[in-house]
């Protein structure tokens, strides 16, 4: 089904301009993530109704997607790992963690052992988007690393639990994505600039 709703949004695309073959695989892999984004967020947003969590999964993704413009992360090579990963990092746990009363202590500790792992590992690359050491990939591991500590330190002065839940489990999902466990675990190459340079 994907690759037929790819191969016909392609062709409508190429139809109207020549485009080299390398072109056409950068369309493809454009095309790709949009309807993965897309058919995700529709399992996503379904299974957030029906949880009754609509409100914190769109709070958690737009938190999310801003540490992740920043600090990037691994994406899985299948549709359905990234499907199911998702599902893990977006419903599952926030859902486990809605059921927890975080104290400042609990806050410090995961800021601890999660805001050095940014700094340490992001911006993590893709095969697709290897990332090569420059001043761009400094500034984007300063933005995470400042970004995750601003999530994170907010969460001392809220006194919202869930609020407090969710800027915390955006700070963990990142974490996840750059971690090089997590690269492994989905079986996909890590610091992939090595191979470019």
């Amino acid at each position: 089904m994907k690759e037929v709703i790819l191969n016909k949004s392609l062709d409508f695309v190429t139809q109207y301009k020549n485009y080299t073959e390398e072109d056409k695989e950068k369309l493809k892999y454009g095309l790709e993530g949009i309807y993965l984004t897309i058919t995700k967020m529709v399992v996503i947003i379904g299974l957030s109704i029906l949880l009754h969590m609509f409100k914190e999964v769109i709070i958690l993704l737009l938190l999310f997607n801003i540490l992740r413009y920043f600090g990037f992360g691994v994406h899985a090579g299948k549709s359905s790992e990234c499907l199911i990963s998702s599902i893990l990092l977006f419903i599952v746990v926030p859902y486990i963690l809605l059921k927890i009363t975080f104290t400042n202590t609990l806050v410090l500790i995961i800021s601890s052992i999660c805001i050095p792992l940014l700094f340490v590992f992001s911006p993590a690359d893709t095969k697709r988007r290897p990332f090569p050491k420059t001043k761009k990939k400094l500034f984007r591991k300063i933005m995470t690393t400042l970004l995750s500590i601003i999530y994170s330190g907010s969460c001392l002065f809220i006194t919202d639990n869930t609020l407090i839940v969710l800027l915390i489990s955006s700070v963990i999902a990142e974490t996840v994505m750059v971690n090089p466990l997590t690269y492994i675990l989905l079986k996909q190459p890590y610091n992939n600039y090595k191979k470019v340079v």
